[in-house]
């Protein structure tokens, strides 16, 4: 897996000019806008998803089929997808927050303890995230694989809806109205809640990644 992690290291440098103009972009509006929440996930999510391109490039031209006659497994591919995506979201993530504090330090427009808390709340989302494209990018590839994604992510933003607005009309409960008004503790609680949940649907995904992987044919 180590060799599949220094190839993949050096497809992403191949790219390094892109991930440095991410990053200026990311400095300009932490520094000409009031909005620190948005650059900081924008960073996190975006430098995450460069495991999809990984994918794509092993892909192209029939990549895998030489790929999988080098002593490595189809297990070790998929394992090695997800270490790397979570290996660049967390760095990303890392390091968007520590930018999102120095922001906030000097411009004052938001509490750090906010921050830090939508901070939190950007991770698992990030995770989960993660854990729906890398399976839709083994499976149907590039193009075919971010149409499946674009409808698995309408799906889950109808399903959100529904609950709310069920929530809404049949129990009477406001949930985001909900969410606002807990306390720092609880919304804490609930976001290291979250970041459980978001992991145990990770190993999911890898199940599910390592059956589609070991199913397909190159």
């Amino acid at each position: 897996m180590k060799g599949l992690l220094v190839k993949d290291f050096k497809l992403m440098m191949l790219q390094r000019n892109f991930f440095l103009l991410i990053l200026v972009i990311v400095i300009g509006m932490m520094a000409f806008t009031d909005d620190v929440v948005f650059p900081l996930g924008f960073l996190s999510f975006v430098v995450s998803l460069f495991t999809l391109s990984t994918i794509s490039y092993d892909d192209f031209d029939n990549g895998n089929a030489f790929l999988f006659t080098l002593p490595i497994t189809r297990n070790d591919y998929v394992i090695e997808k997800y270490s790397l995506g979570l290996l660049f979201g967390c760095v990303a993530w890392i390091l968007a927050t520590v930018l999102g504090v120095i922001a906030t330090v000097f411009k004052g427009t938001l509490p750090i303890t906010d921050l830090m808390l939508a901070s939190l709340i950007i991770l698992p989302i990030m995770i989960v995230i993660q854990a729906i494209m890398i399976p839709f990018q083994l499976k149907f590839g590039g193009d075919k694989g971010r149409i499946a994604m674009i409808g698995a992510f309408g799906a889950l933003a109808l399903i959100a809806l529904v609950i709310v607005k069920g929530a809404k009309a049949i129990f009477n409960i406001d949930l985001v109205h909900l969410l606002d008004t807990l306390p720092t503790v609880s919304m804490g609680m609930l976001v290291v809640i979250a970041v459980i949940v978001a992991l145990v649907l990770l190993l999911i995904s890898m199940k599910i990644s390592l059956s589609i992987m070991n199913k397909k044919e190159f």
